[in-house]
Order: C-alpha cells, then sequence, then structure tokens
C-alpha cells in the first residue's frame, strides 16, 4: 500500500507553467468553478477523494475492471491506481476522454495525450493504491472474521449482522468543563458503557486540543484551540462519562474552554472521520522468538491512546521516499494479568513479525531506540459487544494473526462472565514459530477455562498438545463442537488463504 511522494504543481519547467495550451489536446468548456485552481483547492479541502478513509490498497485487475462507471471511476498510470471519480468534472479533456480508461490501465491514452502533465501531484489525493503483485504478497493480511450462533461444525460461517443504527439525535454525547485555579476538568458523558480497555485518543499540544471517543461505530470528537495548558494531561472514567484533567500552565480562571475548530463537538460514523497520526517514538523491542518481537512505542507527551479491544492501529513511515502504511493490532504487556489490577498502560505493544523481504517490518527492524514513527487511532469495526450471552469462544488464529486474540483471551477470561469456555486453535508451520508459546501453556494449566491446542504442518517436537496437519475439514469439525444449549462464537484471524480455507 503505496502513496507517491508530495510534489510542488505545477512541476517547474512543466508545460503548464509554460504555455497555455498543449499540442493534440481537445479541451472542452469546464463548467464554473472547475478550472484547474479550483481543483487544486477541492483537492486541499480534506474531502476523502479516495473512498478509503485514508487507507490504501493493493487493487487486483479484476477490482480495477469493477469501477468504470461515471459515479465510480478508477484508473491506472503507470502501475498506480487513482480514483477520479471527483476530478470528471474537473478534466478538460472533458468526460468522454477520461471514461476511455474507466476500470483500465490508462498509462498509454494518458502519454498519448498528455504526457507532461504532472499527474502524481494532482491526483495524489485521489491515490487509492497500486496494482497487485501477481504474486502473493509476503506479510499477512490481518482480519478478524466474526461469526455467531454455530448451529454445526461448518455451518454458520456467515458475517455478523449489522449493527443497531447510528443513536438516535437525543443520545448522542455531550461535554462540560469545570476548573480549579491549577487545572481544568473536561467530562464527556458518552450516555453509553464505556469498554474497560477504554476508548478514547487525547492530543494536547501547542495548545490544540483533539479528543476523539469512539462508541461502536460511532465516534464523538471535540477540537479546541488556544488552550493555555501544559502537556500534562490524566484520563478516569466511570459509567457512562469520561474525565480529562489539564494543568494550567499559570494558575487563574479560564473564562472559555479553548475556541471551537472544525469538526468540534461532532457525533460521526467512524468510517467519516479521516485518520490522524501522531509521532511516537520506539522505546524497545523484544525478542518473542527468531523472527518476531514486540516494539514498544511511546506517544508524545499529551497524548492518551486508549485502543478498545480487537481494534488496530495504523503505523506509516516513509521508506525510500514513498509513503508505507500498515495495520498492526497492540497487544498487552502480558497474556495474563497479575496480581493487582492492569493500570491504563501509556504506551503501544506491537507483536510483529519480521519478514526478510517485508517492506515495512524491515523498516521497523531497522529502527533504533529513540526513533520515530507515526501512528494512527484505534480503526476496526470489531465490538465486543458481540460477545454478550456467548457461553464457548472459539479462536482460530494463524501466525501472527494471534495478536488480536491475545487480548480477547484475556477479556473473556477476566470480564465476561456469561464465558465458560475459550478455546484457541493455533496453525503455524513448525513449534517454533509458536508466538508466546509458554505463556499460552501456562495459562491453559492455571485456567480450566482456557484451552490451546497447536496445529503444527512440521512434525512437533516437545509439544505435546498439538497435532500435524493444516485447516481441513476433519480438523474443523473435530475442534468446533458445540455443547448443547450453547451459544457459540468463532473469531478467525490469518492470512487471506487461510481465513478463506476456514470459513469455506
Amino acid at each position: 500500500m503505496l502513496n507517491v511522494p508530495a510534489q510542488s504543481f505545477p512541476a517547474s519547467g512543466s508545460q503548464q507553467r509554460v504555455a497555455s495550451s498543449g499540442a493534440g489536446r481537445n479541451k472542452v468548456v469546464l463548467k464554473p468553478g472547475h478550472s484547474l485552481m479550483d481543483w487544486i483547492r477541492f483537492a486541499k479541502s480534506g474531502k476523502d477523494l479516495t473512498g478509503l478513509r485514508g487507507r490504501l490498497i493493493d487493487v487486483t485487475p479484476e477490482e480495477l475492471e469493477k469501477h468504470n462507471r461515471r459515479d465510480d471511476c478508477w484508473t491506472c498510470i503507470r502501475g498506480m491506481v487513482y480514483n477520479v471519480t471527483s476530478y470528471i468534472d474537473y478534466h478538460p479533456g472533458g468526460e468522454d476522454e477520461l471514461m476511455k480508461a474507466a476500470g483500465l490501465d490508462g498509462t498509454d491514452l494518458f502519454d498519448q495525450v498528455h504526457r507532461w502533465v504532472n499527474y502524481e501531484s494532482m491526483l495524489k489525493e485521489c491515490l487509492v493504491g497500486r496494482m497487485a503483485l501477481k504474486t502473493p504478497a509476503v506479510e499477512f493480511s490481518l482480519i478478524v472474521f466474526l461469526v455467531t450462533g454455530v448451529t454445526s461444525p461448518l455451518a454458520g460461517f456467515a458475517p455478523p449482522a449489522p449493527g443497531a443504527p447510528p443513536p438516535v439525535k437525543d443520545s448522542r454525547p455531550r461535554y462540560d468543563w469545570f476548573q480549579t485555579d491549577a487545572a481544568v476538568h473536561l467530562v464527556i458523558y458518552t450516555r453509553r458503557k464505556i469498554p474497560s480497555s477504554g476508548c478514547m485518543t487525547a492530543d494536547l499540544t501547542a495548545g490544540l486540543l483533539r479528543v476523539e471517543v469512539l462508541l461502536g461505530k460511532m465516534s464523538y470528537m471535540l477540537n479546541l484551540s488556544q488552550l493555555h495548558s501544559d502537556k500534562h494531561v490524566n484520563t478516569a472514567s466511570s459509567v457512562g462519562k469520561i474525565q480529562l484533567t489539564m494543568r494550567k500552565l499559570t494558575k487563574g480562571k479560564w473564562a472559555t474552554l479553548g475556541q471551537p475548530l472544525e469538526h468540534h463537538n461532532t457525533f460521526l460514523c467512524k468510517k467519516d472521520r479521516a485518520v490522524f497520526y501522531r509521532d511516537c517514538v520506539l522505546l524497545s523491542k523484544t525478542e518473542v522468538n527468531y523472527n518476531t518481537q514486540v516494539f514498544r512505542l511511546q506517544c508524545p507527551q499529551g497524548t492518551i491512546i486508549h485502543v478498545p479491544v480487537g481494534k488496530h492501529v495504523y503505523l506509516k513511515a516513509c521508506i525510500k521516499d514513498t509513503e508505507v502504511v500498515r495495520p498492526y493490532t497492540p497487544v498487552d504487556q502480558r497474556l495474563a494479568a497479575g496480581p493487582d489490577p492492569p493500570s491504563q498502560e501509556p504506551d503501544l505493544y506491537l507483536m510483529i513479525k519480521v519478514y526478510p523481504d517485508g517492506v515495512f517490518t524491515q523498516h521497523l527492524n531497522s529502527l533504533q531506540t529513540g526513533d520515530h514513527i507515526s501512528v494512527s487511532g484505534p480503526e476496526g469495526s470489531f465490538s465486543v459487544r458481540l460477545l454478550r450471552d456467548v457461553t464457548h469462544l472459539f479462536l482460530l488464529a494463524a501466525g501472527t494473526g494471534f495478536t488480536p486474540m491475545a487480548r480477547l483471551i484475556r477479556l473473556s477470561l477476566q470480564e465476561i462472565d456469561t464465558i465458560r469456555k475459550t478455546k484457541l486453535l493455533f496453525f503455524n508451520r513448525r513449534e517454533e514459530d509458536i508466538l508466546w508459546h509458554k505463556d499460552l501453556d501456562e495459562l491453559a494449566a492455571e485456567d480450566e477455562r482456557f484451552q490451546v491446542e497447536y496445529v503444527l504442518q512440521e512434525p512437533p517436537g516437545l509439544c505435546s498438545n498439538s497435532r500435524t496437519g493444516g485447516v481441513d475439514e476433519a480438523v474443523l469439525r473435530e475442534t468446533l463442537v458445540r455443547p448443547h444449549g450453547s451459544r457459540c462464537f468463532v473469531c478467525v484471524c490469518g492470512p487471506p488463504t487461510f481465513t478463506e480455507l476456514t470459513v469455506r
């Protein structure tokens, strides 16, 4: 998933700077307000022109062909795919010319008509991603497939029903604030149950405060400027309420709580929010096995990130002058809780397998303590509410598909009383590939409600609770057994081929 680097537009010396028309081009009369400069302003407006909310994807030829209509138009130029739907009315050659490349590789057509155009900069906000290579991707695509009500070992594998519609207006969250001479307390009344793992991100820097609260599929945001406070921020939550405390730079009374900015006090579907990144620092790398490490990232002072169970974050880095984005699911510092209740951990722990030819993971592995990387807030559609009234939880993971399962295991054993049994079926190539092997075995020995079984492609060594094989019907029939009167829930995560075989 790539993005072209930002460039000046028009490029220095391009024909757009030195001439008002190009040879061989058939121009049409554009609608008022659709000039080149109008397009530049529109492209920089912050509107999502790709329909992917800031995410970048690898596009197969089959996927490209689907987007061949006036209201859904993608095209490929030199291996990069752009959603040009919004650009059609701004195209000097007219709609008909641009539609010739709809759903197709338009490189040759582009070169015939206007090779000189600096399309990388002009269409950078329309970038969907690059054309997928014919060879399968090396790195896993982490996804979670969730099903409920398994009626037979291989039946009932269907996506969960759509969630409830957005809440009615009178159930919108609201906020209030109060102060002392030394501090300001911002209180958000969510009017909903707050996940124990938290649901808020807060960024306070240079007098700017951005707070986002995730409530199911919805996002509540506060966005303020001119806050005369330092970067010391504390949070606390209770039933339906989140309190954020900021320390004042100087003692005294505030007349107002800053000045509202765009999107302040808004309640929208999460998918309609742009992805927001902050600069984090690598604190440490801890080896899990021969090719996997836990990367501990520290957020900037003044930033707090609560990642709900089942959600992921995006990491973004510039690698060889190209912006690369990848999703990763945070894990807790430990699989099982210690003797004391876990505190709100300010750092992010990411368990990541480093692939020999993985562009992004090799970059991560090259980072030294103190190096920086951009991290988004929580993303993803999973909700722990799906686990209400579940009695038996089955987790099927392959490789690093285990990462979202780690926090689900902890949640099911410590916080959901209805779950009587949690079973992890962990698929790997070899015994040495098993992540947190010792921790899983110890947890299974300590808690009778948890069971783990390893499925290995190569014969195991000393691993007793394992079998040799892969994802096949026999294994699933034997392991996905629904006890009488139970309510079962199945989670699957791993590379696409694993998921496809599992849910087939």
